[in-house]
């Protein structure tokens, strides 16, 4: 794996941190500026590891991967540890967004 694409799966799941951190501060009436923080250097660092990725990797092709990891972990996150609906067409809606994914790596 080339170092574009750690970069883009990593970019991808800092992508994942800033929802965590606004969800996180909107529970505590934002309030807390340590999940704004938070929230703010995952969003820096995750832009960072798209423009990087983009340098070697199609930029419709590394949107599209980065947005998915960003999506399909944000569900599993909001699943997992806020209680989130999850029911079948959630299930294979976000399972669609994971074989674009991959359908695109592959490609």
């Amino acid at each position: 794996m080339s170092l574009a694409w750690l970069a883009l799966i990593l970019g991808g799941l800092f992508e994942i941190g800033w929802p965590l951190g606004l969800k996180n501060s909107y529970s505590e009436a934002g309030t807390n500026l340590g999940w704004i923080a938070f929230s703010i250097v995952s969003m820096t660092l995750s832009g960072a590891m798209l423009f990087y990725a983009q340098k070697t990797i199609p930029m419709g092709t590394a949107y599209a991967v980065w947005t998915g990891i960003g999506a399909a972990g944000t569900f599993a996150v909001g699943v997992v540890l806020f209680g989130d609906t999850l029911n079948a067409i959630r299930m294979v809606s976000v399972l669609l967004i994971i074989t674009g994914v991959i359908g695109l790596k592959l490609a």
